[in-house]
């Protein structure tokens, strides 16, 4: 990184950067740094520490805690006077620099506070990804990543490239990282008119359990030799996230679900990638995977995604091929991913399965009930909880290493496939599964007037299908969860949470909507129950209450505020 126009100049930058102090450089996030030093032996990395002013200054300011800080600097003569601003202090001067970082990675250490100050505009736009990819590596959990941005041209012979908060922000999001802080632009403190800066606080989310971390090591530097580690999680993610009900009970620390629902939302996903788009999931020649029998998996290609989840049924030779599909699947969680991912350094399986046979029957109606035949499936409650309290973080990882993995696969190289990846994993398609809901609307109000839940106007001509709880932040497309909607309001709303007043206000016209669409009628209303039992929490699987189905959803909408600190509305 221009280490050559660094030595020219060693000195003359040396006496620039030694010109302003830490505090004056770095006022904008310096409230967050007392709990980092006054941390015992915490472990701080200065990426580009350049003449040491910064590297100084932390380990002067955590010297009473023994604070260690690790200063890298590729220039060598800019890191010889760095060395002598820092001497008889606890820095120790590295020569490495991103976007491989070998040296620091080698040590096998991990920081509570990784320093990139004045540095990103130097990491060419191609080498970001692999450059943050190894910066989440490298912090502890809970551990904070600063980075400076400068906007403005270089002004002498350095190629410095365009940095942006929203880019730096997507890709924090594919390793698993939360933003703290966005700081507004400030004026360049030597100044330099052209020149503006601004920084960026990542974060590495800590549960306190160790779960995170775990989750992030399994996703990202597992070996992978096909995609089932990352289905498994990615299912248990959406089911965590998506499915409180779904809980059959706690014990000895563990959460017990019913496998045949882990099956069923993994061949939910591979019937999109495999079925619909050709995807293969293997480094192999063949695109079918264990479970894809002949005489289950494609005696249904005729079937869609969408109809592998709760609340439907399957009848006749359908039914029997999803009974075998299902089995097939049970089989292949078993002895595939929970075989083979382990606790760290140790062969004890985070993840267990005890399966039982099934019958093939003519009918299969998915429900909790019905699913729970295959036998159960057990998980860390600490991990259950870092998938329901971190989705929104965990997910991007989950899809960014999917995608990346299906990319380098051969059988995926043609032109089509590649532009597929993209979209494979999109977990539910939101146009379709509104049309349902508009149908119904459409034929209920040719016989009655129909409101807006949430404003009481009448709709005539104009109406919208709303989320009651957003689907950008929470994909649901459970009928319990649609609503009928005025277009502008709903606009308004967009994907904010309702508020727990606003929720509350419309309570009589939400019931309404529910008894006279849903529950009027026997078939659908088996199906509405189904799909909010097993979503909601606090709900029965046998739950045919309206009134404890709304207060499941005020508890619910609670929890997406407090777990996701999503913006309200009304």
């Amino acid at each position: 990184m221009h280490a050559n126009f660094y030595d020219v100049n060693a000195q003359q930058l040396a006496d620039q950067y030694l010109s302003k102090s830490f505090e004056e450089v770095h006022a904008a996030w310096a409230e967050l740094l007392p709990p980092i030093l006054n941390k015992p032996n915490a472990r701080i990395l200065d990426l580009g520490a350049g003449a040491g002013r910064d590297s100084k200054y932390l380990a002067e300011q955590g010297q009473a805690n023994d604070i260690s800080i690790v200063a890298v600097e590729p220039a060598k003569l800019l890191a010889e006077i760095g060395q002598q601003h820092t001497q008889g202090l606890n820095v120790k001067w590295v020569e490495d620099s991103l976007p491989a970082l070998d040296v620091v990675s080698r040590q096998e250490v991990t920081f509570d506070l990784i320093l990139l100050s004045a540095v990103w505009m130097h990491i060419p736009k191609s080498d970001r990804p692999r450059a943050i990819r190894k910066l989440a590596n490298l912090l502890k959990p809970g551990a904070k990543l600063v980075i400076s941005l400068r906007h403005g041209p270089s002004g002498d012979e350095r190629k410095m490239h365009d940095v942006s908060t929203e880019e730096l922000e997507l890709l924090a999001k594919t390793v698993g990282l939360s933003v703290v802080d966005i700081t507004k632009r400030d004026s360049d403190k030597l100044g330099r008119d052209t020149v503006h800066w601004q920084t960026v606080v990542l974060q590495l989310p800590d549960d306190g359990s160790g779960a995170f971390p775990l989750i992030r090591h399994i996703a990202l530097n597992d070996g992978k030799s096909a995609t089932h580690k990352l289905a498994l999680m990615r299912v248990l993610l959406r089911i965590a996230d998506g499915h409180t009900g779904a809980v059959i009970r706690r014990e000895h620390s563990r959460v017990i679900l019913a496998v045949g629902l882990v099956a069923l939302y993994w061949c939910h996903q591979y019937k999109i990638l495999i079925d619909d788009h050709g995807l293969y999931q293997t480094p192999s020649k063949s695109p079918n995977m264990g479970f894809m029998k002949e005489n289950g998996w494609h005696e249904l290609t005729h079937r869609s995604a969408t109809d592998y989840r709760i609340g439907h049924l399957f009848v006749g030779k359908d039914a029997i091929a999803l009974h075998r599909t299902l089995t097939a699947a049970v089989s292949n969680i078993k002895n595939m991913p929970c075989k083979y991912i382990t606790l760290p350094n140790s062969d004890v399986s985070v993840f267990e399965v005890e399966s039982k046979k099934v019958r093939a029957k003519d009918s299969l109606f998915l429900d909790m009930e019905s699913l729970s035949q295959w036998g159960e499936f057990s998980l860390p409650e600490t991990v259950w909880n870092a998938f329901a309290r971190y989705a929104c973080w965990v997910e991007p990882v989950l899809v960014s290493e999917w995608m990346k993995t299906m990319q380098g696969y051969q059988g995926n190289k043609s032109p089509k496939q590649q532009l597929a990846i993209a979209s494979s994993l999109d977990w539910l398609e939101a146009k379709r599964s509104t049309e349902e809901s508009r149908k119904r609307f459409d034929v209920l109000r040719q016989t009655q007037s129909q409101q807006c839940v949430w404003s009481g106007k009448v709709l005539k001509q104009e109406f919208a299908i709303d989320h009651c709880m957003p689907f950008a932040r929470w994909p649901n497309n459970d009928l319990w969860n649609l609503l009928p909607s005025d277009s502008k309001v709903n606009g308004q709303k967009s994907d904010s949470l309702p508020t727990a007043r606003k929720l509350k206000d419309a309570r009589s016209r939400i019931t309404d909507w529910w008894q006279k669409a849903w529950n009027d009628d026997q078939t659908d209303s088996i199906r509405f129950f189904a799909e909010a039992n097993i979503a909601l929490p606090g709900l029965t699987t046998n739950n045919t209450s309206i009134d404890d189905l709304f207060e499941a959803l005020e508890l619910q909408r609670g929890r997406l505020k407090e777990m996701q600190q999503l913006r309200e509305w009304g």
